[in-house]
């Protein structure tokens, strides 16, 4: 071999590998949650002296995450953990759409009509719903839901619609 050229297996061989990467990319992920938490803090006023601000506790929460995140990242590259699995975008899909569902209906059709569409939208997000349970579940928690807001928390949403 001449001009210090390594022949192609000995490339390979020193490729680096993440061993773990599910953590590896959380921790990754987590560290840019935190200096998007930065970037949207930045025009909060931080502390002075021993008063806090109101930026301040938003930017100590993003510097912990972000440091939490980069131990988890540390830890994704050098111990052993299962591989990537396939990305699934059904769920994280239909939590949208039900959220997209809410606030399109709460005003127009009420806090229980509502949460039954908001709840039914999330239980198609997976494929092994059993739609009679999710029914049962939806009623419960739209029951839940509205004897918790507008009674015990004394919030005014409007129960029903107003025709």
């Amino acid at each position: 071999m001449s001009g210090g050229t390594e022949p192609a297996a000995d490339m390979r061989s020193r490729r680096v590998v993440i061993r773990n990467p599910r953590d590896f990319f959380g921790g990754l992920a987590l560290i840019g949650l935190a200096l998007f938490a930065l970037w949207a803090s930045r025009d909060l006023p931080g502390s002075h002296g021993f008063a806090f601000g109101p930026g301040t506790a938003p930017r100590m929460f993003a510097v912990l995450l972000g440091g939490f995140g980069v131990a988890v990242a540390i830890i994704g590259f050098f111990t052993e953990g299962p591989a990537l699995e396939r990305f699934a975008i059904r769920g994280p899909f239909f939590i949208t759409a039900a959220l997209c569902v809410f606030a399109a209906t709460i005003r127009p059709l009420g806090l229980v009509i509502s949460s039954f569409l908001t709840i039914m939208v999330c239980a198609a997000g997976t494929e092994e719903v059993r739609w009679i349970e999710a029914i049962i579940c939806t009623v419960a928690l739209t029951i839940f839901c509205t004897l918790l807001f507008p009674y015990a928390l004394n919030l005014p949403f409007q129960i029903w619609p107003r025709f």
